[in-house]
């Protein structure tokens, strides 16, 4: 399909946290119409944004130099989903996974044809989304999909206990992997993406990569396997680093002061397991190799800064500082167990690969939070209307859009 008739049509982008913002300002920066929107419930996150815009700032470091800063203004700001979505070409969500539902029910009903939904990250939303359009019967003929990852690191910079309309990105990914479902969308939803400011950085540098299928972009989502272990392994870090260690709180890093070579170790084997898991459903999955962990920057090292580009655990890296988490309650671990470790989990079981390293993350979480992350996730395979299905059964629904009812 030619995707051009996107290019002069609105950009809705839904969430105003640190991927939605930046994204918004980014777009508008460039040149697009962007409508903003987000939640009545925090509407707090677009104060003052139609009278200052969003400004972009930061190092923005990417192998290829691309950076983009300034101050966007946008078209609409707004906490009505019907004001931000008519008319656009294009919808971003970029909410929580644990916020998928309310945000999906409130915009299928208002979808029009032709429009293209990006998910970012998916963390199982494309099931979601195309669920609940079963369910409310809707029949727009839209292309559903989403990215492994967000395109930048980015955090919205606060002073003295108040959050501003400053985006400070300090990287830029150089590509990114992602897919529709089902997936004979993908090179249109692919297409589509040319028509987003925001990856422009993405074109500069080696560019879009096509997923088998939204199981490769959801495996190769590396949150979980960053994120869960070193959050886990490296909580006393975290708990002790101002009372012990003498550190303001608001300094701490994940990556500049938990990570260490014995967690990489677990990492690497919490991704031997998702390796092995993508080979038995015969799907696609981003590449990380064993001495991608060994490195303060991980793999996201080579997604900003080229094949390369790392920092050894013997260096400090003042990138990182303050990026938190600042403690348990945090999406490392409240998103990233019951919806990514919890998924490959269950396709483990399905498919009879064993992930005695994912489940020993995610018990030791729970016990940590004193709940139990997994027993209290919606997001089961049934859930996501799934679980029910044969492997090839499973195949004709993520890329032809068969669905086969239970």
């Amino acid at each position: 399909m030619d995707m051009s008739y996107l290019k002069d049509m609105p950009i809705a982008v839904l969430g105003a946290g640190g991927v939605g913002k930046t994204m918004a300002g980014d777009c508008a920066i460039a040149g697009s119409k962007v409508n903003l929107w987000e939640q009545p419930a925090f509407k707090q996150n677009l104060t003052n944004i139609t009278r200052t815009g969003i400004k972009l700032t930061g190092n923005q470091f990417s192998y290829y130099g691309f950076e983009r800063k300034g101050t966007g203004y946008l078209n609409k700001v707004t906490t009505d989903m019907a004001e931000a979505v008519k008319g656009a070409g294009i919808i971003i969500v970029t909410t929580i996974a644990l916020a998928h539902e309310t945000v999906f029910r409130e915009l299928i009903p208002l979808l029009e044809d032709g429009q293209v939904i990006n998910i970012i990250p998916d963390n199982l939303g494309t099931f979601e989304f195309r669920k609940i359009m079963r369910e409310m019967n809707c029949t727009k003929k839209v292309i559903v999909g989403a990215w492994y990852t967000a395109p930048y690191g980015v955090r919205i910079v606060r002073r003295g206990g108040v959050t501003t309309n400053e985006c400070k990105v300090e990287d830029r990914i150089t590509f990114i992997r992602g897919a529709a479902l089902p997936s004979k969308d993908s090179d249109d939803f692919i297409a589509a993406a040319e028509y987003i400011p925001a990856f422009d950085a993405i074109r500069t540098g080696d560019g879009f990569v096509k997923g088998t299928d939204v199981i490769d972009v959801n495996l190769g989502n590396v949150n979980p396997v960053i994120h869960v272990p070193g959050t886990v392994l490296g909580v006393s870090t975290m708990q002790n680093f101002d009372t012990v260690l003498g550190q303001e709180m608001k300094n701490y890093s994940l990556y500049g002061f938990a990570l260490c070579p014995a967690i990489a170790e677990v990492q690497a084997k919490f991704w031997d397991e998702e390796k092995a898991l993508a080979s038995a459903m015969n799907v696609g999955l981003t590449t990380v190799n064993y001495e991608d962990f060994f490195s303060r920057t991980t793999m996201y090292g080579k997604e900003y800064m080229g094949p390369d580009f790392a920092v050894p655990f013997g260096e400090k890296y003042e990138n990182f500082f303050g990026d938190g988490p600042f403690d348990l309650e945090n999406r490392y671990i409240t998103e990233d167990v019951p919806v990514g470790c919890y998924f490959i989990i269950q396709l483990g079981r399905k498919y009879g690969v064993p992930t005695p390293v994912i489940e020993s993350m995610a018990m030791l979480a729970g016990i940590m939070l004193k709940r139990d992350l997994i027993a209290d996730s919606k997001f089961t395979l049934d859930y996501l209307e799934i679980g029910h299905m044969t492997d090839k059964q499973l195949k004709a629904y993520l890329s032809e859009g068969v669905f086969t009812a239970k």
